[in-house]
C-alpha cells in the first residue's frame, strides 16, 4: 500500500473519530438535570400540565423609567424584595445579588430585579443612589418602586415568595431573603436564601444549568 493510500484511510478514520466524538459532545452537551417548576399549575389539558407563570408588571426604575415584563423577555432573570433602610438582611442580600450579577456581567440575557418593600421612602432617587452603590449597570439590575399593593400582590401571588396573607395596607409589610429564579418564558425555576453563601453558589449553578438547558433545546 502506498503512502498516498495510508494517508488516505488516516483522513477517513480521522474524520469518522471527529463524527463520533461530535455524537458524543452533543449527547454529553444535554443537562443531567432539569430544574423544576414552581407553582400550581395553571391548566391541564390533554393530559400536558401548563405550568405557573409570572404575570405581567410594570413599576417604575431607578432611573425614573417605566419597567415592564417585555424588558425581561428571552431573559432569564433573579429577583427578591428588600428595602433601603434595612439594617439586617437586606445588606447580605444585596451583596449577594451584586456578586452574581457580576459573574453574568458578560450575558445579556441574564437579568436582576429587585422590588422594594417600602415605596413610602425608597424613591426613585434614593433607588439610584443605593443601585449605584451597589454598581448596577443599567439594563442589568433593576430597582424598582410602584404601588405597593402591586409590588406585594407580586410577591405573593406570583413569586410565592411571601406566604403570609395581606392587603398591601399600611399595617402590611413583607420582610423576606429568599431570591427566585425565573426562565425565559417566565416560569419559577428555583428558590435561594440570598443570606446564605452555599445557596448562592447553588442559585449560580442552577443559572448555569438553565443556559446548558436552553442550549440544548435551541441545537436539537
Amino acid at each position: 500500500m502506498n503512502k498516498k493510500s495510508i494517508l488516505s484511510i488516516l483522513l477517513l478514520t480521522g474524520a469518522a473519530a471527529a463524527i463520533i466524538i461530535g455524537v458524543v459532545l452533543t449527547k454529553k452537551d444535554k443537562p443531567l438535570r432539569l430544574l423544576p417548576y414552581y407553582g400550581p399549575p395553571q391548566e391541564i389539558t390533554n393530559g400536558d400540565t401548563t405550568f405557573h407563570t409570572v404575570k405581567d408588571f410594570s413599576f417604575i426604575n431607578q432611573f425614573g423609567e417605566k419597567t415592564i415584563q417585555k424588558d425581561f423577555e428571552n431573559s432569564i432573570y433573579v429577583t427578591d424584595y428588600f428595602f433601603v433602610t434595612c439594617q439586617s438582611i437586606c445588606p447580605i442580600m444585596s451583596e449577594s445579588m451584586q456578586k452574581i450579577a457580576k459573574q453574568f456581567e458578560t450575558n445579556s440575557s441574564i437579568k436582576f430585579l429587585s422590588h422594594t418593600v417600602n415605596p413610602e421612602e425608597d424613591s426613585v432617587s434614593v433607588l439610584l443612589e443605593y443601585a449605584t452603590k451597589h454598581n448596577a449597570k443599567k439594563g442589568n439590575w433593576y430597582f424598582v418602586t410602584g404601588n405597593k399593593k402591586e409590588l406585594y400582590d407580586m410577591a405573593r401571588y406570583s413569586y410565592f415568595l411571601d406566604a403570609e396573607e395581606g392587603d398591601g395596607g399600611p399595617e402590611d409589610f413583607i420582610h423576606t431573603q429568599n431570591f427566585a429564579l425565573v426562565d425565559k418564558e417566565k416560569h419559577i425555576r428555583g428558590y435561594y436564601d440570598g443570606t446564605n453563601p452555599a445557596q448562592m453558589e447553588q442559585l449560580v449553578k442552577d443559572i448555569n444549568l438553565l443556559l446548558k438547558e436552553y442550549k440544548y433545546k435551541e441545537n436539537n
